[in-house]
């Protein structure tokens, strides 16, 4: 396979920029295409990698391992005239592969398999998988060649930056994702711009933050803004999963100097993190004070949208997060979020959507809210959090509900309902590990789940789905998605399926 320019090495600044403009268009054309007729012949291509910061790629434990989270993007082929084109930094267990393909209600895995390129970089290492792409020519040929019609094709990205422009421009095709020079509207301080400008309301706090000492200016005026506050959180603007996130407890004297003393007690939420790396990173991207929200009952339910390339804003889902004990880092998700809340939640989540359309991104993202209510009184408070403009921990889980029923979401009521007309639940999780599951084959979980029934039943439409499979063995580590017809259903089968695996692996 002798590569052809253009070459990553070659393409100028400005000539790659004019090329991505050119670009867009397309995407609209294949927009339209496919909303016109379900059966159309396309082409997607899928590189799911992880493009962060490198130092929190290295504290991601099985890191390459979560490009197998876009998996559920086989649906695709759930259209017999559409092809998939999809980049990991490994290759893909075959077991694994069999275990999505056989899934895809109405379409023999054999047709599937066939519709369905897979390529990899065979590079391990705890980098972007993107930048691993742009380093090999010859895939980047390989990947020109199995697109069937460029016209008709598209590439999508968990998250965009340069690196996924780039190599959307090499590939000539258009980036299905956010420009990513409209990255910085999904940043925690101009989200809070977003939220004013859609009327939605935030939680106190100040933003556009440089330094530590910003920070403490900050938090003496948060005081002052709020009297009585016990704790506030600082964020820095870009992080992932929380964990750019830490927690400060007032002091009982609320002075300028004690407020700067107390600074040293600042509690990091990421992992090995501390005081003169965090501010590192303040002083490099900035960030944000603001009120820490405590009422009787607190829950983070989450929205998740997409923008078309005509400007309109699509509700794809809404959830109720599930966080660790900080209430920063997020664990795992339930679908839908709760009744009393729903229909609010969504519709501000929309409006912020709005003012995103008119900045021009388009792309799939999602938008965290906290949701508060204290004593007798029965109704929530929502306020809005922030802005993800990329795929996140809720993306997938909902994927594998469209990919294992063949729904879809009732706007009105923010319900799925499966073809059968049923409204269905489910609890999903990337964080499931046990020292007991390390050197699980996928052969194995498979036997484990076809044995004990917890395979996903047509008839009953209720079960599991795995993801993450691929670190099961070397990091005893495991997604899942307990799909049933209720919350309680949905909780029961999810802790069944802990119980089993636990027994499963009695003998470790």
């Amino acid at each position: 396979m002798i590569p052809k320019p253009p070459f990553a090495s070659t393409l100028s600044a400005s000539e790659e920029l004019a090329r991505f403009e050119e670009l867009k268009p397309q995407l609209a054309r294949v927009w339209d295409l496919l909303t016109a007729r379900e059966e159309e012949a396309y082409t997607s291509v899928v590189v799911p990698s992880l493009t962060l910061d490198q130092g929190e790629l290295e504290k991601l434990e099985g890191a390459s391992y979560y490009e197998e989270r876009l998996l559920f993007l086989l649906i695709r082929l759930r259209n017999p005239r559409a092809h998939v084109v999809y980049v990991t930094s490994n290759p893909i267990h075959p077991q694994i592969l069999d275990y999505y393909l056989h899934l895809l209600a109405g379409i023999p895995a054999s047709h599937a398999r066939q519709r369905l390129t897979m390529l990899c970089a065979h590079d391990a290492s705890p980098r972007s998988l993107t930048d691993k792409i742009l380093e090999r020519p010859r895939l980047i040929e390989r990947i020109r060649c199995a697109i069937r019609d460029r016209d008709r094709a598209y590439l999508t990205v968990f998250n965009a930056t340069p690196a996924e422009r780039k190599l959307a421009v090499l590939l000539g095709i258009p980036l299905n994702g956010c420009d990513p020079d409209l990255s910085y509207l999904g940043d925690k301080s101009n989200g809070k711009a977003i939220f004013k400008e859609a009327g939605v309301p935030a939680p106190a706090g100040f933003e556009h933050l440089a330094s530590e000492s910003d920070v403490v200016e900050a938090l003496t005026d948060l005081d002052q803004l709020r009297p009585g506050l016990r704790r506030a959180v600082v964020k820095l603007n870009r992080s992932f999963s929380g964990e750019g996130n830490a927690i400060f407890d007032y002091p009982a004297e609320r002075t300028r100097a004690a407020i700067e003393d107390e600074l040293a007690k600042l509690r990091y939420v990421g992992p090995g993190e501390y005081r003169s790396r965090y501010f590192g990173k303040f002083a490099a991207m900035g960030g944000i004070v603001e009120e820490f929200l405590e009422a009787d009952e607190v829950t983070s339910p989450s929205v998740q949208l997409r923008n078309d390339p005509h400007g309109n804003v699509l509700l794809i889902s809404s959830h109720d997060q599930i966080l660790d004990p900080t209430g920063q880092i997020f664990l795992g998700c339930r679908f839908p979020s709760h009744d009393a809340y729903r229909d609010p939640l969504q519709q501000a989540a929309v409006r912020i959507g709005e003012v995103l359309a008119r900045r021009g991104v388009v792309s799939r993202y999602g938008v965290d809210f906290m949701a508060t209510r204290s004593g007798t009184d029965q109704s929530w408070t929502l306020a809005a959090l922030e802005i993800n403009l990329r795929m996140g921990g809720t993306t997938h889980p909902f994927l594998a509900l469209s990919f294992l029923t063949g729904g879809g979401l009732d706007a009105d009521s923010g319900q799925f309902l499966s073809l059968s007309g049923r409204p269905k639940c489910y609890r999903a999780t990337d964080n499931l590990r046990s020292e007991r599951y390390r050197g699980l084959l996928p052969e194995d979980l498979v036997d484990i789940l076809t044995v004990n029934k917890l395979h996903y039943d047509g008839r009953t439409e209720s079960g599991v789905l795995f993801h993450l499979i691929g670190a099961l063995s070397q990091f005893g580590k495991l997604g899942l998605t307990a799909i049933a017809n209720s919350h309680g259903e949905a909780d029961h089968l999810y802790q069944r399926t802990l119980q089993i695996l636990d027994a499963e692996t009695v003998y470790r």
